[in-house]
């Protein structure tokens, strides 16, 4: 008589029925093991083997290829008491081996279907090459651009950021979490402030009201637990004196408490450990206590789980329920995804897929789509008929720095340079000149002369300049924000050798982060950001700079003029004495204390006029809809994409509020002389703050509604009216729905 299937693998059962029934099978020390995470290589898997086939491990990371996945699935699977599959994860942040732009430069596109896409093709690639978990999307809001990370996230607006934070959740993992084999669990990160570190310093510590945690940095957290997020990553940092990693408060009352999430949390690589070096761990043992308690149900590389907790629950410290807990909710993000029934990457599947060119096509498609023009007189486009074209700059034919920061598997070899794309641009028909000018980092001017002598011998000329890859994204903050090296020097000799000769000139930033380019864009007469856009970058400046895309991106995050400015950003306080004039007003006095660019600034080659605004009902009850609606007609001559944006701001209210919000945005594509009336619904929970007893309410008072196309330059205002405070008592009620994102 043979023995009954276990019910686990009975696709039948419900995924609850098949978790509880694989739990009561579990060994303590099995159990332990799901909470385990390590890093390993090719070369290195021997080293895990013994634990692999004792069922102790839950998840590996950093394991590239079909075939080193299968490899050590094999062993998990067959090997193993009770054959739990391995769940493989790896930071695919903006592409796996087709790499996109930076999140930061996606959100540039002020379009969430522009971050869907991008996600949905890396999760296609990610998960036919085995790796069914990706450590992304970033979710801390970043005010200071000193801090190298701020690339990885979506900008510096709570609302901007929950929009991406939703698509994002989708792209990688669909409507739901299922054994879909183009889909892979995402992961919400770093829960939680990380962004705010002090000093911009990269692992620092963050102390911020609870106020300012809830209605910025958590705001993003939410939505993506809204969307659905498989897992969530408890941050580095500690915040107001409490590492994040051991939080009881942020990850068990807020997170699974009020929130509701179902999926479960993951520490940043040896977070748990750290606590020891944080001062509130006296050895492993403690940290492991504090991590389990406080809600990290894995732990990433740090090895204090497998170390200590079976004999903290042994010895009744830790109660078995805790792991219970922690080993229920990994073993449903394995079961919902299919791994039960298909632990195995397709090889052959991974050679079609990865790197095909819908998937470059798509690439090029975002790229477009995240560029932001910030300044232009009257320069661009290039006309494509132009003969001699001048390519200058140490980034113009960098491929290692296409691909920016946390490029996933991808290979330098396969970008496209700026370089690259202007020659395949113009064709024969034109003569493309090059000058590195100088290195990114170095001191050295020896290229200039040559710089010089090329751009004096164009008809125009591309500066590309900015930051090389590795200076930005994770421990890399600067106490400089200007060009480095002698860059700057390098765009001064080079644009007075070509104004000389009345040749045009435009200045490509390719960049991770906000710099200051304070004294570049007094005399560049047209400047595109284009942050690190990926494996298509070339391709993707060529379109715009020659007209064949006209940019419509919008900043995600301020600009400053100089580094004194930071932390700077649209959304502040108004302060009882505002800026102005005035001697006794805040603000510096060797330095204006507005920006260089505004946040959600971005030109066009065309031009948009907004114009009959009508906001109803003027007078609204709580829980109610504001129906917001006004004309936007292309003036110009040229298709273009205009980035319409919806700002409020509370009048007056029983806390200080900010001088605006964004509550909504469209970016909308129109023909010459096209006009369309666009319409923002907005909820009345959309507009909910915490009071002075950390309530949440919706407060009664007037409104300011202002419409513009960016958060300094607004077209059109209006107001309304909330009859009555009503305070949101469901805190895991959804205020951020599909119907407001799309």
């Amino acid at each position: 008589m043979t023995e009954a299937r276990p019910l686990y693998k009975d696709l039948i059962k419900p995924v609850e029925e098949r978790v509880e029934d694989l739990l009561k099978r579990m060994t303590l020390e099995e159990k332990v093991g799901q909470m385990c995470q390590y890093s390993v290589h090719p070369g290195a898997v021997k080293e895990f083997t013994h634990l692999l086939e004792k069922g102790l491990v839950g998840s590996f990371l950093n394991l590239l290829g079909a075939e080193n996945v299968n490899e050590v699935q094999r062993i998990a699977v067959e090997k193993s008491r009770l054959g739990i599959p391995l769940l493989m994860g790896f930071d695919v942040i903006h592409g796996y081996k087709t790499i996109f732009p930076i999140p930061l430069a996606m959100a540039s596109s002020w379009d969430p279907e522009v971050v869907k896409k991008a996600c949905e093709v890396a999760a296609r690639e990610a998960s036919a090459d085995g790796v069914k978990w990706t450590f992304a999307p970033m979710l801390d809001i970043a005010r200071d651009p000193r801090w190298g990370r701020i690339a990885e996230g979506f900008g510096e607006d709570p609302y901007l950021a929950s929009v991406m934070a939703w698509a994002a959740v989708k792209g990688f993992q669909g409507e739901e979490l299922s054994p879909n084999p183009d889909k892979i669990a995402a992961c919400a990160k770093h829960y939680v402030a990380y962004g705010g570190a002090e000093g911009g310093r990269d692992y620092n510590t963050v102390d911020i009201s609870e106020r300012t945690l809830r209605e910025i940095y958590m705001q993003p957290f939410k939505s993506a637990v809204a969307a659905g997020v498989a897992t969530v990553m408890s941050a580095f940092n500690d915040l107001c004196g409490i590492p994040a990693s051991a939080n009881e408060f942020t990850i068990r009352k807020v997170l699974k408490g009020e929130w509701g999430f179902q999926g479960f949390v993951v520490s940043d690589w040896n977070s748990v450990g750290e606590l020891i070096v944080h001062g509130i761990a006296r050895d492993g043992a403690e940290a492991a206590r504090l991590g389990v308690t406080s809600g990290v149900d894995m732990d990433m590389v740090g090895d204090v789980y497998r170390r200590y907790l079976v004999e903290l629950v042994r010895k009744g410290v830790v109660p078995e329920k805790l792991v219970d807990d922690a080993v229920r909710r990994i073993l449903t993000v394995k079961f919902k995804l299919g791994l039960f029934e298909n632990p195995y990457a397709d090889p052959e599947k991974a050679k079609k897929v990865i790197k095909c060119r819908e998937h470059l096509d798509a690439a090029l498609e975002v790229a477009r789509k995240c560029i932001v023009l910030v300044k232009n007189e009257g320069v661009l486009p290039f006309k494509k008929s132009l003969k001699r074209v001048a390519v200058i700059g140490p980034l113009a034919d960098d491929k290692e720095s296409m691909l920016g920061c946390w490029r996933g598997f991808g290979d330098p070899a396969d970008s496209v340079t700026v370089l690259e794309g202007v020659r395949k641009k113009l064709g024969s028909e034109a003569k493309v000149l090059y000058a590195k000018g100088c290195d990114v980092k170095s001191q050295d001017r020896s290229g200039f002369e040559e710089a010089v002598r090329v751009a004096a011998d164009a008809d125009a000329v591309i500066l590309v300049v900015g930051e090389s890859w590795d200076m930005s994204g994770e421990a890399a903050s600067r106490a400089y924000l200007d060009l480095p090296g002698v860059q700057e020097e390098l765009v001064k000799t080079v644009y007075e050798a070509a104004a000389g000769r009345k040749i045009p000139v435009v200045m490509v930033v390719m960049s991770g982060r906000p710099l200051t380019i304070k004294r570049p864009a007094e005399y560049v007469p047209a400047i595109l950001v284009a942050w690190h856009l990926g494996v298509r970058a070339g391709d993707a400046v060529a379109d715009v700079v020659f007209g064949d895309f006209n940019p419509g991106g919008k900043l995600p995050v301020t600009w400053p003029k100089t580094v004194g400015q930071v932390p700077i950003y649209y959304n502040h306080k108004m302060t009882g004495r505002p800026p102005s004039s005035e001697r006794f007003t805040s603000k510096y006095i060797d330095e204006d204390w507005r920006p260089l660019f505004p946040f959600g600034h971005g030109l066009s080659y065309t031009s948009f006029e907004y114009s009959d605004l009508n906001v109803k009902p003027e007078v609204v009850e709580p829980g109610s809809v504001v129906q917001i609606s006004f004309t936007l007609t292309n003036t110009g001559g040229v298709e273009g994409d205009e980035v319409a944006q919806l700002y409020v701001r509370d009048v007056s209210a029983s806390v200080t509020r900010p001088v605006k919000e964004l509550k909504g945005f469209k970016r909308v594509t129109l023909k010459p002389g096209e006009k369309k009336r666009i319409v923002f619904n907005l909820p009345t929970e959309l507009l909910a703050f915490y009071d002075r007893e950390m309530n949440y309410f919706v407060e009664a008072g007037d409104y300011e509604v202002m419409i513009g196309s960016s958060s300094e330059d607004i077209r059109l205002k209006g107001r309304f009216t909330i009859t009555r405070s009503e305070k949101v008592t469901d805190l895991r009620k959804v205020w951020f729905t599909e119907t407001q994102v799309y």
